[in-house]
């Protein structure tokens, strides 16, 4: 296959500044000068708790959806209307534009063979890109790391917003840094233990001792540049003012700023609604997307936005029928959601979830989420998914 891609940059990705002093501390790699701009640059939005995606993406004319969800169902007026049976949870509004300008792609029915209900097994099989029944230390996007860094950098390739980084970013050699706000980073690169303990206090003999002064210099240098880079564009658009909203502002300055990171990872929580889901979920996809639509409008308004692919995904659906606390269980296949402006596949990229087909009353896939990775890992990030995933079924059309 014919790559037209620039190959990813070369970068490790080591710690978590939450702790500074990691527990999965790994050997010292080596610098390079490599930039940002060698690289595509992947976001990824985890929606946890298991967002309902029948509530997010409605089938307006299915008497089914209705029947199954007398008080919960989104009236067909509501409705954003977007094919002749599909609308978009009023909520998405912000993403309207996004999908006429053919910068969206929805997918249907995702999920996976023999589907576990449980919020930490589902959300570690789809972390780690492993079987249902297989359990492994690495994440996905940890391993691409452990497979295209021998010699990289400092620990900021990859950025977690957040206290602590996902498991979908721990390699089994590399880990991405973990990063809540620049003014926490800059209390750590000020701390002069760190930046003096490397010279003073590493002792040549103690081989175990010397690699950990090294790592957490590493890790101080890496706050450094970061703190730096946070200051050099402050972004003149208008965030929800959210924990998530704030985070994506971030992501939309660090990215803006030309910072060396071609790899962002960031979480909305609160979708586990078991109870009065209808206005919980509407006030959480709303902050969803005016965040993601925002950060959009940022990128776009410095001629960004051509090299950046979102996706957005959660553990889980939730149960056809609704509970009787108006809302909804934990289910199986849900939706997922690519935006970028290189999409080969833009709008409704598959048929929509049948309501008459069900197993156990969950949704049942259409499409298995590895191989929605494996194709991100081959078109965007440009390396071959079978060392990362193994073999997995290719998707029947492109999505990027």
């Amino acid at each position: 296959m014919q790559r037209d891609r620039r190959k990813f940059i070369k970068q490790s990705v080591l710690a978590s500044t939450s702790s500074l002093i990691p527990a999965f501390l790994k050997k010292v790699p080596v610098r390079t000068s490599l930039g940002r701009r060698a690289g595509k640059i992947l976001i990824v939005i985890q929606l946890s708790g298991g967002n309902d995606g029948l509530n997010t993406i409605i089938r307006y004319r299915n008497d089914l959806y209705y029947k199954s969800r007398p008080n919960i169902s989104i009236a067909s007026s509501a409705c954003l209307k977007i094919s002749d049976e599909l609308g978009l949870n009023p909520a998405l509004s912000p993403l309207l534009e996004v999908f006429d300008q053919g910068e969206l792609s929805i997918l249907n029915s995702v999920g996976y063979p023999n589907p576990d209900r449980s919020h930490f097994r589902s959300m570690d099989i789809w972390h780690t890109g492993s079987n249902s029944d297989e359990y492994l230390q690495s994440g996905w996007l940890g391993r691409y790391l452990d497979n295209e860094c021998e010699d990289c950098d400092l620990p900021y390739h990859a950025i977690e917003i957040g206290d602590n980084v996902s498991l979908a970013l721990h390699g089994k050699f590399r880990d991405a840094l973990a990063m809540r706000g620049p003014e926490k980073l800059s209390r750590a690169a000020g701390d002069s233990f760190l930046r003096n303990i490397g010279k003073k206090y590493a002792p040549p003999d103690e081989a175990n001792l010397s690699f950990l002064y090294k790592t957490m210099v590493e890790v101080h240098e890496s706050a450094e540049y970061i703190t730096k880079k946070a200051k050099t564009y402050r972004s003149s658009f208008t965030y929800p003012n959210h924990a998530f909203g704030e985070g994506m502002r971030q992501i939309a300055e660090l990215i803006t700023a030309d910072t060396n990171t071609n790899i962002y990872y960031i979480s909305l929580p609160g979708f586990d609604t078991h109870v009065s889901q209808k206005s919980r979920q509407s006030n959480l996809l709303s902050i969803y997307a005016h965040s993601v639509g925002t950060l959009i409008k940022d990128l776009r308004s410095n001629g960004l936005f051509d090299d950046i692919l979102i996706m957005t995904f959660s553990e889980f659906g939730r149960r056809v029928l609704e509970n009787g606390s108006l809302g909804t269980d934990h289910g199986a296949a849900n939706n997922l959601l690519i935006m970028g402006d290189q999409l080969k596949s833009p709008g409704i990229y598959n048929s929509s979830p049948l309501l008459t087909h069900l197993s156990e009353g969950d949704l049942q896939f259409q499409i298995d989420f590895r191989s929605v990775y494996s194709h991100i890992l081959d078109e965007w990030l440009d390396t071959e998914p079978s060392t990362i995933l193994g073999r997995v079924p290719p998707l029947t059309k492109e999505i990027v």
